[in-house]
């Protein structure tokens, strides 16, 4: 199933009613420019969420970063913030579909 959330806030809803639904998601695309609450600060409600919910590190949802923006603050700031990856955009199908197999989410 695929959710697609309007803004930073809507998706750290979804997130939310996701883990307490016992239905976490698999993996968690975040744009770092987004209305209302950016991908920086929903990534690090996220991993707040799924440390309340005692969710082990190996089992979290796996959080593509991706945005326009290539500038070493921000991507640092992501791995921080405890992101599995970072993309650039535009980004390709074929780079998308490669770091999906290297977060072992497809084969």
């Amino acid at each position: 199933m695929v959710l697609v959330a309007p803004n930073g806030t809507k998706a750290l809803e979804a997130v939310q009613a996701s883990l307490e639904q016992d239905t976490p998601f698999d993996l968690i695309t975040l744009d770092i420019m987004m209305p209302e609450m950016d991908g920086q600060d929903a990534l690090i409600r996220i991993r707040a969420l799924e440390q309340q919910k005692g969710i082990p590190q190996n089992q979290r949802a796996k959080v593509v970063m991706t945005s326009a923006l290539d500038d070493s603050k921000n991507v640092l700031l992501a791995q921080e913030h405890q992101c599995d990856a970072y993309l650039v955009k535009p980004i390709r199908v074929d780079t998308f579909l490669t770091q999906l197999r290297s977060l072992g989410l497809i084969g």
